[in-house]
């Protein structure tokens, strides 16, 4: 069965550092792609970065120079490392892992930023 699992959220105050982690496993096809995105509470999901099978990433202009998407492609896992954390990244925060066939979300993992 395809999973796609979350793990590393947490409470932390600001100007604080987390690492996300994310597993799929059980997905037939290639990955292609995997990225983070979150939901703020009463807001849309937003991509936060992504990262392909040959290691190309993208980022939201908010994340940029805070937030680093890294992959182990033998594992299907991908991380997000986040340092310099703001109030204004507090959200659930998932992960998506992209085949040619459709795309694989996880549960989510809460980020909380507050002092």
């Amino acid at each position: 069965q395809a999973r796609v699992v979350e793990s590393g959220g947490g409470l932390v105050q600001p100007g604080g550092s987390l690492r996300l982690s994310c597993e799929a496993s059980g997905i037939i096809f290639p990955i292609n792609a995997m990225g983070w995105y979150r939901q703020p509470s009463g807001q849309e999901r937003e991509l936060v970065a992504t990262i392909t099978s040959g290691t190309s990433t993208d980022y939201a202009d908010s994340v940029k120079g805070r937030f680093t998407i890294s992959r182990d492609n033998a594992r299907n896992t991908a991380y997000l490392q986040m340092n310099s954390l703001k109030a204004e990244d507090t959200a659930l925060y998932y992960c998506n892992a992209k085949t040619w066939y459709r795309d694989y979300w996880g549960q989510g993992t809460q980020v909380t930023v507050s002092s």
